[in-house]
């Protein structure tokens, strides 16, 4: 039983492959998804193994007993528990001021129903939005959508201010961000650029708006591309945001660490820290800050 509970959100600094293994489209290294909403994901295993490494760098003496007893060996479990994470914000392209963060009711939904379950009291409701339509505060509309239209990527949205989403996008830019560090330009920004649209025009952005890369292998005696050596790798953009639960227990055994210690330690090892996630991490990928959140 998991006696301590706590919200982390993950915020991409720079493109981030979370590979997925298999490929049946057009990608040849497709990133995680949820099947059901087919949003970006990042599995909890992917998550949890790149803190422990953190963890057991940064722990000094006795960090290998330490980060055994939290994240568990092959003898014994774990007193750490790490959840898949869910995406709450997407960044698309924007005619004015480069680009919004994207979101929709039910990427918000899911997100407020996790955050309850993790005990944090809300003090905002999720808006409904109609297809064609993006709801936004007044002074993003003002700067983002001339004549009331809103134009993303190639597609115009009839643009609507809304006091509900002025509070959703205040709550994630005090809460989701590193209060230093050099984020109040994208804390700010989440607070006037936040847009909300119809859960079909935001699976539409997350599933065709990614960063798809081309690669080529290059043959050591000619130095020139393989034939047949190209290949194209999926990444999560940058200023993606996601949200992921965390659960800490007494460690295993009559005189080990308590919830309040290993959750303790935890918050040490990830609150505030950029960690790299995923794959290509010599070519500068994976690259996502963490805050943590408690109730």
């Amino acid at each position: 039983m998991y006696q301590k509970k706590a919200a982390i959100f993950l915020y991409c600094v720079s493109p981030v492959h979370m590979g997925a293994g298999s490929a049946i489209g057009v990608v040849d290294n497709p990133i995680q998804r949820e099947a059901h909403t087919g949003h970006p994901s990042f599995a909890g295993s992917g998550i949890k193994g790149a803190v422990r490494h953190g963890f057991e760098l940064l722990a000094g003496e006795g960090a290998r007993d330490k980060a055994e007893a939290i994240f568990g060996s092959n003898t014994r479990a774990g007193a750490a528990s790490f959840g898949d994470a869910q995406l709450v914000l997407f960044p698309v392209r924007s005619t004015r001021h480069g680009y919004v963060y994207a979101t929709s009711s039910q990427a918000l939904a899911r997100a407020a129903r996790l955050l309850a379950l993790l005990g944090l009291e809300l003090d905002w409701r999720v808006p409904d939005v109609a297809e064609g339509q993006a709801l936004l505060g007044e002074q993003g509309k003002a700067e983002l959508a001339g004549g009331g239209k809103l134009d993303l990527e190639f597609f115009q949205y009839t643009a609507q201010a809304s006091a509900a989403v002025e509070a959703v996008a205040s709550w994630l830019a005090d809460k989701a961000l590193p209060t230093d560090g050099g984020y109040g330009y994208f804390r700010d920004k989440i607070r006037r650029h936040m847009v909300v649209l119809s859960d079909t025009d935001f699976s539409y952005f997350v599933q065709n708006a990614t960063l798809v890369e081309p690669h080529v292998r290059i043959n050591e005696e000619t130095v020139t591309a393989d034939e047949g050596g190209l290949f194209y790798t999926e990444n999560l953009p940058p200023e993606s945001l996601l949200i992921a639960p965390l659960f800490a227990s007494a460690e295993r055994g009559s005189e080990g660490m308590t919830a309040e210690q290993v959750m303790g330690h935890l918050r040490t090892a990830l609150d505030k820290k950029a960690m790299q996630l995923g794959g290509d991490a010599t070519t500068g990928r994976g690259l996502v800050v963490m805050t943590l959140v408690e109730g």
